[in-house]
């Protein structure tokens, strides 16, 4: 099925609850699917460049999370739903190379989701994680009273109010709140997805770790602030086959072709 008529590259899957996930493909060579974080979708995420770094190592497969941009949002929400809309994309990415197993790129709780996806038993060859934010905190309550307030300010139609809760809440800078602009009203748009990614920050616990058994690289920011460092060293720590760099760069972000160099240089091209 044709996703997005003129695009070229483009399709949709369709995942086991019988969701539409979609899709586009850029560059050539073995496959890998980048998972965007809370909020980002295809017209309105930070991957879009990562995955023209790596044209020319790998075929970079993006997608829309569900409930975002051209893809569904069959409820009742699920963390196990979006681990099949991952397998979804995963599944078309190695039929198309012929077979082989595509690496998975996540960022912040997309990372989350990632391990999640291989925890579950998803085929994936390796992973790169950056920054996954992590609550050690393994006694918190199944719903946190942040997931909360998020799902509440959704239900009452708030989702700018919403967006606005999230941000400050996961410590994104004013600045780049700020600097958003005008792009902002893009993610008010998918407001009630963000709380898509406090349930999987919520579901995310320490017995997870041991499950996460593919070669993993996880990556941070030297920029970014120490909880999201140091979130990153840990998960790596936590991991049974994992590495942990730091790259040069700002808050919760690196430059594009410094992300694709550490990503080839680990999983080759």
């Amino acid at each position: 099925m044709a996703g997005r008529g003129t695009e070229p590259g483009a399709g949709v899957v369709t995942s086991a609850a019988g969701t539409a996930i979609a899709w586009q493909r850029i560059g050539s060579g073995r496959p890998l699917v980048l998972v965007e974080p809370a909020g980002g979708y295809r017209d309105f995420g930070s991957l879009l460049p990562l995955a023209r770094a790596l044209a020319g190592d790998r075929t970079a497969y993006r997608y829309d999370r569900r409930g975002r941009g051209l893809s569904g949002n069959t409820p009742p929400y699920a963390v196990e739903r979006e681990i099949e809309d991952l397998a979804a994309v995963a599944d078309a990415a190695r039929t198309a190379a012929g077979g082989a197993v595509p690496v998975v790129y996540g960022t912040s709780s997309g990372a989350l989701l990632a391990m999640h996806a291989v925890a579950a038993g998803v085929a994936i060859d390796r992973l790169v994680l950056f920054e996954p934010p992590l609550d050690p905190d393994d006694d918190r309550p199944a719903e946190t009273p942040f997931t909360a307030e998020i799902r509440r300010l959704v239900a009452e139609g708030r989702r700018s109010a919403a967006a606005d809760a999230f941000l400050a809440g996961v410590g994104v800078p004013e600045e780049l709140v700020e600097g958003m602009g005008p792009a902002k009203a893009q993610l008010d748009a998918v407001a009630d997805t963000l709380v898509h990614d406090c349930v999987i920050s919520d579901a995310t616990r320490s017995p997870l770790f041991a499950d996460v058994r593919v070669p993993t690289l996880v990556l941070d920011s030297e920029g970014s602030s120490e909880d999201l460092t140091g979130w990153a060293a840990s998960v790596a720590a936590a991991l049974p086959d994992a590495v942990h760099r730091s790259l040069s760069g700002g808050w919760h972000g690196v430059a594009e072709a410094d992300l694709a160099a550490a990503v080839v240089a680990f999983v080759g091209g």
